[in-house]
């Protein structure tokens, strides 16, 4: 993998109202229109997260399919706030058991790699823990899909490798 697994751990700080940040840095040797095409075309993002069907388009909103997770996959309604090709990427989609989730995935191209910037905020009172593991985890498979070596098979050996580091395990 890119990192070694203490600077591939999310880090979760606090906002000025008390919200919770939670950003994720990841970086690799292919270059930025690479690394956006993992993050945006169809094939390439239903290997490693899901599918996305609706316009794609500043303000367009569709529906997004977490395809990895465990049981019967369910769409929610997801918008795309910003996109700014190949460097910015901003959606926010309904969660049905949570506030709606905003993402913001932000690209940069220095000293050969291109660098991501993960980033997504929650209340005051959320417990980020297992968030941040399942993103971490999205995270990994992307890095598979950029030829990183592949994530543990399943989430289980997953939890094992990184659940220490989030105080799980």
């Amino acid at each position: 993998m890119t990192e070694d697994l203490d600077t591939r751990r999310g880090t979760v700080t606090t906002e000025a109202d008390g919200r919770q940040r939670l950003e994720f840095r990841r970086s690799w040797p292919d270059p930025i229109e690479d690394v956006w095409a993992a993050l945006t075309e169809p094939d390439r993002l239903a290997r490693w997260i899901g599918r996305y069907d609706g316009v794609r388009a500043v303000g367009a909103t569709g529906t997004f399919v977490m395809t990895h997770e465990e049981g019967e996959p369910v769409g929610e309604p997801m918008t795309i706030l910003e996109c700014d090709p190949p460097r910015r990427l901003v959606v926010e989609w309904t969660q049905q058991e949570t506030e709606d989730w905003r993402v913001d995935l932000d690209l940069r191209s220095e000293d050969g790699r291109t660098h991501l910037r993960f980033v997504q905020v929650f209340p005051a009172d959320a417990d980020v823990t297992d968030f941040a593991m399942g993103w971490h985890w999205y995270l990994a498979k992307l890095g598979a899909e950029l030829g990183d070596p592949p994530p543990p098979p399943d989430w289980d050996a997953f939890l094992a490798e990184v659940g220490p580091a989030y105080g799980r395990g």
